[in-house]
Formats: C-alpha cells, structure tokens, sequence
C-alpha cells in the first residue's frame, strides 16, 4: 500500500525551513497527522590537512544553548548544488579551500520529523585563503588529530549527528589521516 497525502496545510514558512502539517493515509491504512520540517537540505565536509588534522569548530547552537565541536557545514541556498555549498561553507568558516571534494555520504539527520538531507564530503588539499564568517556565526577553529576526533566522539565532546558520521565513515573508508 502506497501512502496518500489528502491534505497539507502551510503552518510556519521562515528564511531557513517551513513547518506543514500532512493528513496522510500511512502503509497500514491509519489516517494521520504529521507534522513535517521542510529543509533545502545542507552540506558539509570532513576538512582534512596534509599533516593528518581534521578542522573542527566549536560552534554556538541557540538551540541546544551550547557550544558543539562540528565539522563545518551550511545550509544549501535557493537551486545551489550541495558541492557549492561546501566549497562556500569551508572557505567561510574556516579560511580553507579545498583542491579535492569526495562525497562520502547522504544522510538524513532526523527523518521522524524532517526531509532534510545533509551531503558530507571528505575535503582534501587544503590552502589558508582568508575566513568570511557570516554575522550570526559565533566559532573556534581548531585543527585537531584526527584519532583525538574519534576519542572526543567515544567521550561523548563530539555530539552533533553529521560529524559522528562525518567522522565514522571517513575512519571507515580507511584514508591516511597521520
């Protein structure tokens, strides 16, 4: 059985998602509300020097009211490839371009409630050009080993959804990191 959207109804439309709830018909024939975040989706990268360090950035989140350890990362613009963005995203919130892009992954952060999709790239031949943060971006960069990364992650420092990944797979792909 397919699912059936009867209806959709717009409740919330801001400057980086929209809020609508569906009634749908589900696989086992339920009639229900769901309540949907859409997302232009996002890209980031796993930064990763010559000497083995993996950029990270310590970045405030209003939303959880911390500063979290992240690889860097943005929202795709209106009809922007998710390769674009990450070229943007890196050079913006760390100063770095990248020679070499390499997707490694496509995954969906939270798909109870959002049809946002995050494009993580493994960014490689890194060169110091000049960081162009935007206004609301309060960070720290900082190079870090990339085995150090892995244990901030078992130490639970490293808590963001796309950087475990980010991370994980990198490791798992079994790149020279050092």
């Amino acid at each position: 059985m397919s699912v059936k959207v009867h209806k959709i109804t717009n409740l919330y439309h801001g400057r980086i998602f929209d809020v609508v709830l569906e009634k749908v018909t589900l696989p086992n024939g339920l009639i229900k509300d769901r309540e949907i975040v859409r997302h232009s989706g996002a890209a980031a990268m796993v930064p990763l020097t010559d000497s083995g360090k993996i950029l990270l950035i310590k970045q405030y989140r209003h939303a959880v009211g911390e500063f979290l350890w992240e690889i860097p990362a943005g929202t795709l613009e209106q009809d922007e490839a998710p390769i674009e963005c990450a070229r943007r995203e890196l050079v913006e919130e760390t100063g770095y371009e990248a020679k070499n892009f390499e997707e490694i992954a496509e995954i969906l952060p939270a798909p109870g409630y959002t049809d946002e999709h995050i494009h993580i790239y493994l960014a490689t031949g890194l060169k110091l050009v000049e960081q162009n943060l935007d206004d609301d971006e309060v960070l720290e960069l900082r190079p870090t080993d990339f085995d150090k990364a892995l244990e901030m992650i078992m130490a639970g420092e490293i808590q963001d959804a796309k950087t475990i990944a980010g991370l994980l797979l990198t490791s798992m792909r079994g790149r020279e990191l050092g």
